[in-house]
């Protein structure tokens, strides 16, 4: 006994594109049924010549609509416009092709009209389809007025009114489909883009902490080697569990898994602030927080201390929290900028707009230093 396995393969773009040009093949010549009186009439026509022009004719026109709503369908879709010039040389084409099939067909050539509409009315832009219908039954309305005996028996304006209103309302939906189809492709593009920009943040904000502090310790581990040897081994072994650590906080960010705690980063501020010599002080509990504000806050003494401990030359670093509010105040020299500040501040600051606070930079006092805040908005 044998087991046969199949597995589905998801179609590509190319396949989809065949089977939808392929639907519309199918589609358009359901509709070529109604030619058949056409036919029929051309074929008993008296005189040979007048039969075979409008048989030709006849099958040229149908071959010619089928192709107007199969390959200009394709460009409307993909482009999202109709293009004037291609409906027109379309419309003016089939005109000339249901013209000839009247000397076999007769008034059942006139058949032919009701496509000719349809075509119109589907390929052409806005207002120029109102002349496009209004043309056919113009021209519907002459021919049965000029040959004696044609009537209107065979239904042919209440066809045309019935194809141009029903096509008009197929293409709102195609038209519809479209934008819809438009909206969610932005939609997607915009989420890319989002997440492009939230890794790129995150990272940033990651490796620019954990490098800072990295380099800071080994400056410190090479100013103690040749005088306190065991310290120095003491600060390689941090060091390396620093760089560990930056590179699982790399791989859990790029699998979207990471999250910034404010204990953790707390304890990290502690840590960076004593390897870089500065004095702090750091709060030791976190309880008055709530729980919707403790990563962001996280995120705020992340960047902050790694400003102090990389930019500012301070001697001193103190974080003062609230329920609401947190703090990163040093005696450095202040920053150059007041403004937006570097890709660091400006990646803080979306986070904080996107948690509903506000965040505010610039210097501690008269003398310099640095003043970062973040106040939670009620």
């Amino acid at each position: 006994m044998s087991l046969a396995v199949s597995a589905t393969v998801p179609k590509g773009p190319s396949e989809l594109h065949e089977e939808r040009r392929v639907l519309g093949v199918v589609m358009a010549a359901v509709w070529l049924v109604y030619l058949q009186s056409a036919y029929v009439a051309a074929w008993h026509a008296h005189s040979t010549i007048d039969k075979w022009v409008s048989l030709v004719a006849l099958t040229l026109f149908a071959a010619g609509y089928v192709t107007a709503f199969t390959f200009l369908r394709q460009a409307f879709l993909s482009s999202g416009a109709r293009s004037a010039v291609r409906g027109w040389t379309a419309f003016g084409v089939l005109a000339v092709l249901a013209l000839l099939t009247l000397p076999g067909a007769g008034q059942q050539g006139l058949s032919t009209t009701v496509y000719l509409a349809a075509v119109g009315v589907a390929w052409l832009p806005g207002r120029q389809r109102l002349w496009a219908v209004a043309g056919t039954l113009g021209a519907v309305l002459v021919a049965q007025g000029l040959e004696p005996g044609w009537t209107d028996e065979g239904g042919d304006i209440g066809g045309i009114l019935l194809a141009s209103v029903a096509v008009f309302g197929i293409t709102k939906v195609i038209e519809r489909n479209a934008q819809l189809r438009e909206a969610y492709e932005e939609i997607a593009r915009l989420a890319v883009t989002e997440e492009r920009a939230r890794m790129s943040r995150d990272l940033h904000d990651i490796l620019g902490h954990s490098l800072t502090v990295i380099t800071v310790k080994a400056e410190l581990a090479g100013k103690l080697l040749p005088v306190a040897p065991e310290r120095a081994v003491s600060e390689v072994a941090d060091i390396e569990r620093l760089a560990r650590e930056a590179l699982a906080d790399v791989r859990t960010t790029i699998s979207g898994q990471r999250s910034v705690t404010l204990v953790t980063e707390l304890g990290g501020a502690r840590n960076a602030l004593a390897g870089a010599g500065i004095d702090a002080e750091v709060p030791t509990a976190v309880d008055e927080v709530p729980g919707e504000h403790r990563e962001v806050f996280g995120w705020v003494v992340r960047e902050g201390v790694t400003n102090v401990v990389r930019h500012s030359g301070a001697r001193t670093c103190t974080i003062l929290l609230t329920a609401h509010s947190v703090e990163v105040v040093d005696d450095g020299r202040g920053p150059e900028d007041t403004g937006g500040g570097g890709q660091g501040l400006r990646g803080l600051r979306e986070r904080v707009q996107q948690a509903g606070g506000r965040l505010e930079v610039g210097r501690a006092g008269p003398d310099g230093g640095f003043r970062l805040k973040v106040d939670m908005l009620p």
